[in-house]
């Protein structure tokens, strides 16, 4: 039996998402004449409170599109340094930009408003000018840590009186607001732009959406162009979308369980050095030596239960919707009896 739990980004459709797809009505989105993308950019944007959605292929091209709207070359961004824009982007921000980036040594991924403000540029020609910062909720490379929302308004508040846009990398802010206790329009008020992701943890196959203001969402739809992401008939995708909204985000809450079950029974293996607190859906996993690890993994792999290689020493491992609880129930029983001696 194969269990995957190498990341939330490797689940299929199911029938029900599939029929939705197959009988989308679309039309050309570079026209922005496909109806089911302007539904689903709609339907996103109302859900945050944001007056405008822009569809895209991947939660990266959202983020990057973001940053190329409220910057310009030679400004600087200021992020955690775990954040997925600066770890995993592919230095987008210096090549699709021309932006520097200051980094925030922030705790489990997060960073306040005091430290902000003592790393924000004086208006100095020596220095960059600090035109944006970008939180990122939940912190993938954090083991999926969620912010606390006061936290969240204070850095809003700091950066408006100071004229610094703040956008949000949301790969998985319904992974987020599920174990919080605040709404999605909590979020949005909070934001000038949010990045969403529909294909980590809510099972669409492609596609996240960037939302702002009117005018800032007019901007990007020609930085997308520029950066080669106009799609033309791609409602196909979007029906996609709107049913993952529709269907799959309530059901996080098992994941979250999931992973906590996950974490309390790699915790209780004597080769385990610490599992990271389980916030949502991660689970990191910490060994005191790489050959630890490489013994881990080849035993999981052996039996088809599939996990990614973090750093030498840790592992992690997702849950997600894909993961049956027959599937779950046979780690589960593998895990707890693991033995690398």
């Amino acid at each position: 039996m194969r269990v995957d739990f190498r990341s939330d980004t490797v689940t299929i459709p199911t029938a029900e998402m599939l029929e939705a797809m197959f009988t989308a009505e679309v039309g050309d989105d570079v026209f922005e004449e496909d109806p089911t993308i302007n539904a689903l950019e709609q339907k996103a944007a109302k859900m945050f409170g944001m007056e405008a959605g822009l569809f895209c292929p991947s939660g990266t091209q959202t983020n990057q599109i973001a940053i190329n709207v409220h910057t310009r070359p030679g400004d600087e961004v200021i992020c955690d340094v775990l954040s997925h824009i600066h770890v995993y982007e592919g230095g987008g921000i210096a090549a699709n930009s021309g932006v520097s980036t200051t980094l925030i040594d922030g705790e489990k991924g997060q960073i306040t408003a005091e430290q902000i403000k003592a790393v924000v540029k004086a208006d100095n020609v020596h220095f960059p000018k600090s035109t944006l910062v970008s939180l990122e909720n939940t912190c993938n490379k954090a083991g999926g840590t969620v912010y606390d929302l006061k936290k969240i308004q204070e850095i809003k508040t700091w950066c408006a009186s100071h004229n610094i846009a703040l956008h949000l990398d949301g790969a998985r802010i319904f992974n987020a607001t599920v174990a919080a206790d605040y709404s999605t329009k909590d979020i949005g008020n909070c934001f000038d732009t949010i990045s969403i992701c529909l294909s980590k943890g809510l099972g669409a196959p492609v596609g996240s959406v960037l939302l702002g203001n009117k005018e800032f969402i007019n901007q990007a739809r020609r930085v997308r162009k520029r950066f080669g992401g106009g799609m033309r008939q791609a409602g196909y995708l979007a029906a996609a979308g709107i049913y993952a909204l529709d269907n799959n985000v309530e059901r996080l809450k098992t994941d979250h369980m999931n992973a906590i079950e996950l974490g309390k029974t790699f915790q209780d293996l004597s080769f385990v050095t610490k599992v990271t607190s389980v916030e949502t859906n991660i689970v990191m996993v910490h060994f005191d030596a790489p050959n630890t690890t490489e013994k881990v993994m080849e035993l999981l792999t052996k039996n088809d239960i599939h996990a990614l290689t973090l750093t030498p020493t840790s592992i992690r491992l997702v849950t997600h919707l894909d993961v049956s609880a027959e599937q779950f129930d046979f780690a589960m029983d593998f895990i707890s009896k693991m033995n690398i001696l």
